[in-house]
C-alpha cells in the first residue's frame, strides 16, 4: 500500500465509526484548545501589565523605605526618608534628570453628594513628567509658587473626575480633601491603568501642603520618586543612589534602610514570573492532550480487536506488516490532527472571549499554537504506535479463525 491508499483507508475506517471518532478526538481538542487559550490569556495578561507600567512614567527609579527591616526591629526614625535626602541625591549624582520626594495616604474625596477613595499623592510639581502625565483633559498642574505657598490645589487623575464630576467641567471646583477645601486646577487625561498604584486613579496635591496642611509628616517622605536621564543610564543612577542612601543613611549594624528599585527590574519580574505562569498552565493544560492519546489508544486497541479478521484477511493474501501497521497509525495520527486543528480554532475563540471578559489583550501565540499542533502530532504517533504494531504482528491463520 502506498501513503495514499493508508491515508484513504484511515479516513474509511474513522468515517465508519462517526461518534465513536469523535469522542476519541475531544480529548486531544481540549487540549490543544486549554494550551492556546491560557498561554494567550497569559500573554495577553502580561501585555497589558508592561502597558500598565509604561503609562506610569520611563527611567524611572523610586526609593523606599526597606519595610522588611521595619517589621522585623520596628519602625523608627533613622528608617524614614526626609527632604535632606532628596537634596543629596540631587546634589551628588549627576545622571538624574528630575527628582521629587513624596507622600500619599489613601483618603476620602468629595465633591457635593459624590465621595470617592483614592490615592492622595503629594508631591512637587515635576512629578507630571516623572509620572509621564503631562497630557491633561483640562487645566493645568500647580506650580512651584503653589507648593512654596503651601497652596490648597489639587490635580485629578481621570477616574477620579469621572467619579466626581461626571463629564462636567472641574477646573475651578472645590472638592474636600480630608475635610479641607482644595480648588481643582486640573484633570489629567485617561492613562488606562488598573489595579495598585492605578495612575488613574490618584489625586496630586503640592508636597509642602500635604506635608504642612494635610497629612502632618512634615519634614517625612513615603518615597522618592527619580528621572534617570535615559533608560541607559537607570543602572549606573541607581548604584549612584544607593551608595549616597548608604554613606549617608544606614543603622548602626550598617543594614541598608532603603529600597532602590526602578521600572526596569519592574518590569523584568513580570515578564519573568508571567513566562512562569505560561509554563505552568501550558503544563496543566497538557495533561488533557495525555489523556487524548490515553483514550486513543484505548479505541484504537478495540479497533484492532474488532478488525481482527480483516487484518487477517489481508495478510493472506500478500499485505506485508509494514502496510498493517501505518494504515492504523495513520488512523490515530489523523485522528490526533483533526483534534488538533478544531482545538486550535476553539482556542483561538476561547482565548478572545476570556481575554474580553478580563479586559486583556487577546494575544494568539503563534509559537504555542505550533507547539500545540505539534504536540498533538507527537500523541498520535505515541499512543498509536502500539495498537498499529500489535495489529501488524497477527498471525494470518490465528486472525483468521478469530471470531
Amino acid at each position: 500500500m502506498t501513503i495514499r491508499d493508508s491515508l484513504e483507508s484511515a479516513l474509511r475506517a474513522i468515517a465508519a465509526n462517526k461518534l465513536r471518532s469523535a469522542l476519541t478526538m475531544l480529548g486531544v481538542v481540549i487540549g490543544v484548545g486549554s494550551v492556546i487559550a491560557m498561554i494567550g490569556i497569559g500573554e495577553g495578561t502580561k501585555k497589558k501589565s508592561l502597558a500598565e507600567l509604561e503609562v506610569m512614567g520611563s527611567n524611572r527609579i523610586t526609593v523606599a523605605p526597606n519595610w522588611r527591616r521595619g517589621q522585623q526591629r520596628g519602625a523608627s526614625d533613622s528608617s524614614t526618608l526626609k527632604v535632606e535626602d532628596v537634596e543629596r541625591i540631587k546634589a551628588r549624582v549627576p545622571t538624574v534628570q528630575l527628582i521629587t520626594g513624596m507622600v500619599r495616604n489613601n483618603m476620602m474625596i468629595k465633591f457635593g453628594a459624590a465621595n470617592k477613595r483614592s490615592e492622595v499623592m503629594g508631591a512637587e510639581p515635576q512629578i507630571k513628567n516623572i509620572m509621564n502625565s503631562t497630557k491633561m483633559l483640562m487645566g493645568t498642574w500647580f506650580t512651584d509658587e503653589d507648593n512654596e505657598l503651601m497652596e490648597r490645589k489639587v490635580v485629578l487623575g481621570y477616574q477620579v473626575y469621572d467619579e466626581l464630576f461626571q463629564g462636567d467641567n472641574a477646573v475651578g471646583a472645590s472638592v474636600k480633601i480630608g475635610n479641607q477645601n482644595f480648588e481643582v486646577v486640573g484633570v489629567v487625561d485617561y492613562k488606562g491603568g488598573s489595579g495598585f498604584m492605578n495612575p488613574d486613579d490618584q489625586v496630586y496635591i503640592p508636597l509642602k501642603t500635604a506635608q504642612n496642611r494635610l497629612m502632618g509628616t512634615k519634614d517625612r517622605l513615603n518615597m522618592i520618586t527619580v528621572q534617570a536621564i535615559n533608560s541607559e543610564l537607570l543602572p549606573v543612577t541607581q548604584a549612584d543612589i544607593e551608595k549616597v542612601l548608604f554613606e549617608t543613611r544606614r543603622s548602626a549594624t550598617g543594614e541598608e534602610l532603603f529600597r532602590v528599585f526602578n521600572q526596569a527590574d519592574t518590569l523584568a519580574q513580570i515578564q519573568t514570573q508571567s513566562q512562569l505562569l505560561s509554563f505552568l498552565l501550558a503544563g496543566i493544560a497538557s495533561v488533557s492532550l495525555l489523556v487524548g492519546g490515553i483514550g486513543i489508544m484505548n479505541i484504537m486497541l478495540v479497533s484492532v480487536t474488532e478488525r481482527t479478521r480483516e487484518i487477517g484477511l489481508r495478510k493472506a493474501i500478500g499485505a506485508h506488516n509494514e502496510s498493517i501497521l501505518s494504515q492504523f497509525l495513520f488512523e490515530s495520527v489523523v485522528m490526533c490532527v483533526f483534534g488538533g486543528a478544531i482545538g486550535v480554532v476553539l482556542g483561538a475563540i476561547a482565548t478572545n472571549v476570556v481575554a474580553g471578559i478580563l479586559l486583556v489583550p487577546p494575544v494568539i501565540n503563534t509559537t504555542a499554537v505550533g507547539l500545540a499542533f505539534g504536540f498533538s502530532l507527537a500523541v498520535g504517533l505515541f499512543f498509536g504506535l502500539y495498537p498499529a504494531v500489535r495489529a501488524s504482528q497477527l498471525v494470518p491463520i490465528e486472525a483468521l479463525r478469530y471470531e
